[in-house]
C-alpha cells in the first residue's frame, strides 16, 4: 500500500482533507457521482464531440489540474525514477483504464440505450469478483456476495422501470459490445491497481492520464483526419470541463484512494450506485421525476453495499 497517499498531497496531513482521503466510503460515494455526470454530459455531446476527440482531450486537459495541484509537494525527478522502474504495470492500468473504458464508452452511447448501458455497466462489481479470482485466488465472501446480488437487484430494478420483466425485451446491439468491453477493462483496471508502484496519488494520476492520451495519440490523429473534429462550441467546451474536473480528476483520485484502502472487490460494489445519481442528475438537469421504482431500486443498492460492507 502507497503510504505516503495517507499523509500528504491532495489530502492534507490534519484537518478535513485528511479525513475525507482517509474515509473509504466516502471516497467511493463521490466516484459514482461524479462518473454518473459523465454518462449524461458525453451523451448529450456526442452528436458534435468524436468520441476519440473527447477521450483524448479530457485526458490532455486534466494533466492541467493535476500538475498546479502538485506543484511544491511532489519530487517530480524522484517520481519519475519510480514510475519508469515500474512503467509496464502502469502503462498497462493506463491503457485500461483509461484509453479503453471512457473511449469504448463514448462509442457505445452512440448506439445503445441508457438502459441497456446502465446494465452493462452494473455487471462491473461482478466481474471485479471474477478477476480478483483469477488473478488472485480470493474467493469473496458470503456477506460480500449477498451484498453484490442485493444491490444488482436494484439496479435492473431501477433500470427497467420497477419491471423486471423487461429484460426478456433488451436486444444487444454493437453499442451495447462496446460498454461491455469497457467494463471488462476497468474490471481488469480495478484489480490490478494493487500492483501499483509506491507513487504520490498526483504522479500516479498524471502518469496515468499522460499514459492513456498517449496511447490514444495515434487513433485521434486519425479520427481528425477524417474529418471527425471536435467542434469548439460553448456548450461543448463547458462539457469538457467538467468532464476533465469531475469525472476525470476527482473520480478516479477517489475511486483509486478507495480501492487502496478497502480493496477492489468492494470497492467495486460502489459503482452500483450510478444508476442512482444518474437518476437523481437526470431530475435536476433533464426535468425527470423521481418515481417508486427508484426508492426502491435505492433501497436495495443501498443495503447491498451496508452488507458488503461488513467485515
Amino acid at each position: 500500500m502507497d503510504q505516503r497517499g495517507k499523509g500528504d498531497g491532495a489530502a492534507g496531513p490534519l484537518g478535513l482533507r485528511a479525513r475525507i482521503w482517509n474515509n473509504a466510503y466516502l471516497l467511493l460515494v463521490l466516484a459514482p457521482l461524479f462518473w454518473a455526470g459523465n454518462f449524461i454530459v458525453g451523451r448529450a455531446i456526442l452528436t458534435s464531440a468524436p468520441p476519440i476527440s473527447l477521450a483524448f482531450w479530457r485526458w490532455v486537459l486534466a494533466l492541467i489540474p493535476i500538475l498546479l495541484l502538485a506543484r511544491g509537494r511532489v519530487d517530480f525527478a524522484a517520481e519519475a525514477r519510480v514510475l519508469c522502474r515500474h512503467l509496464p504495470i502502469v502503462a498497462l492500468l493506463a491503457v485500461l483504464g483509461i484509453s479503453c473504458f471512457n473511449t469504448f464508452v463514448y462509442f457505445g452511447l452512440r448506439e445503445t440505450t441508457s438502459v441497456n448501458a446502465l446494465l452493462m455497466q452494473s455487471a462491473m462489481p461482478l466481474l471485479i469478483l471474477i478477476v480478483c479470482f483469477l488473478l488472485y485466488g480470493e474467493r469473496p465472501g458470503l456477506l460480500q456476495s449477498a451484498g453484490v446480488v442485493l444491490s444488482l437487484t436494484g439496479v435492473v430494478f431501477i433500470a427497467t422501470r420497477g419491471h423486471p420483466q423487461a429484460l426478456a425485451q433488451l436486444a444487444i446491439n454493437r453499442g451495447d459490445l462496446w460498454v461491455l468491453a469497457a467494463v471488462v477493462a476497468y474490471a481488469f483496471y480495478s484489480a490490478l491497481l494493487r500492483r501499483r508502484p509506491a507513487l504520490h496519488p498526483l504522479s500516479f494520476l498524471a502518469g496515468l492520464f499522460a499514459l492513456g492520451a498517449l496511447a490514444l495519440l495515434p487513433f485521434y490523429i486519425a479520427e481528425h483526419l477524417s474529418g471527425h473534429v471536435l467542434a469548439l462550441t460553448a456548450p461543448n467546451l463547458l462539457a469538457l470541463a467538467y468532464l476533465v474536473i469531475f469525472p476525470s480528476f476527482l473520480s478516479y483520485l477517489c475511486f483509486n484512494r478507495g480501492v487502496e484502502l478497502v480493496g477492489a472487490g468492494r470497492a467495486g460494489l460502489f459503482i452500483h450506485l450510478l444508476p442512482v445519481f444518474g437518476s437523481v442528475l437526470a431530475v435536476v438537469f433533464l426535468g425527470e421525476r423521481i418515481e417508486g421504482f427508484h426508492m426502491i431500486g435505492a433501497a436495495l443498492i443501498a443495503g447491498g453495499l451496508v452488507v458488503a460492507s461488513r467485515r
